[in-house]
């Protein structure tokens, strides 16, 4: 599969939020890293073994606390039912909050609203999280 076409749209939709795309290229071709407020955007164009090429586009949210675990955990399940086109996920010990889909028929208007949607959304619960869990906060 043949990846550079959505290499360079993503690109330009990079240029398109104001951000020098080669500024934001990972270590690896296909991977980008941006930022927006606190949020640590990693975006992903590849082709999957079984064929298929995808776009993902993640952010990590907060560490699950030692403390209070169980009540995090329900939260955030409780937050991903108010979340559009977007949902949390948890690998290892961390929550990230992610979209996944296939190349097949992505344009740049979706592109550029995932990549807004997803820095939103973890710019917002990155910080709500650290508020709540791990500085001591009891917001409700």
């Amino acid at each position: 599969m043949d990846l550079k076409p959505y290499y360079e749209m993503l690109e330009s939709c990079i240029q398109d939020l104001g951000v020098d795309p080669s500024q934001t290229r990972g270590e690896k071709e296909g991977q980008w890293d941006l930022y927006k407020g606190s949020a640590h955007v990693m975006i992903d164009i590849f082709e999957h073994s079984n064929g298929y090429g995808y776009f993902q586009c993640i952010a990590p949210i907060s560490e699950i606390p030692d403390e209070r675990r169980v009540e995090f955990l329900e939260e955030v399940l409780d937050t991903a039912h108010q979340l559009f086109g977007a949902g949390f996920t948890k690998f290892k010990n961390w929550i990230y909050i992610k979209m996944l889909r296939e190349l097949d028929g992505i344009d740049k208007s979706e592109i550029t609203a995932t990549i807004n949607r997803i820095g939103n959304y973890a710019d917002d619960y990155d910080d709500y999280f650290k508020k709540k869990y791990f500085e001591g906060g009891r917001e409700e």
